[in-house]
């Protein structure tokens, strides 16, 4: 195999997971989700030899999320397609009604904060970080990020808008 793609496979295999739900939290839906974690890991193979011996996961997230910022200022045309994407099935209610309320309160968030919210507290970036990937002042990434919480709080818990029950 050429490159150290065996280990790539591995890297993939591991990572993938986590960039799709990343990606998720961050866009709202799951198939752009799907999308934006295998452009990304698209992207880190071709990179994967200056890549690997360093933070392959960091570097993939950063690519996901730079992707996930360019759709929003240029919006990528889709077209319908006749062929049905595979359904995941065989969630918990609890599981179903809690996602759809952390999904509900990210949306109300508009996308540099909820890009900002994830990278922050889902990946537990430190804000300098976040605001280098998202190429923002560090002063944007700590006030977009008070104003997100705030909104959040306002919002309440699941078990407070019967997603727990």
């Amino acid at each position: 195999m050429a490159r150290g793609d065996a280990e790539f496979v591995e890297f993939a295999r591991s990572a993938s997971g986590r960039l799709v739900h990343a990606a998720f939290l961050i866009t709202g839906d799951h198939h752009q989700a799907e999308d934006a974690a295998q452009t990304a890991l698209v992207r880190t193979y071709a990179s994967w030899s200056r890549v690997r011996d360093r933070d392959a996961y960091g570097y993939a997230r950063t690519v996901m999320v730079n992707h996930l910022v360019d759709s929003w200022r240029r919006p990528i045309r889709e077209y319908p397609s006749a062929d049905l994407p595979e359904q995941r099935r065989g969630d918990v209610a609890e599981e179903v009604a809690t996602r759809r309320w952390l999904l509900a309160i990210l949306g109300t968030l508009s996308p540099r904060e909820r890009a900002i919210v994830v990278l922050r507290y889902y990946f537990d970036l430190p804000e300098a970080q976040v605001a280098h990937e998202l190429d923002v002042s560090l002063g944007t990434v700590k006030s977009t990020s008070s104003r997100a919480l705030e909104k959040l709080r306002k919002v309440g818990t699941p078990a407070t808008h019967g997603a727990g029950r």
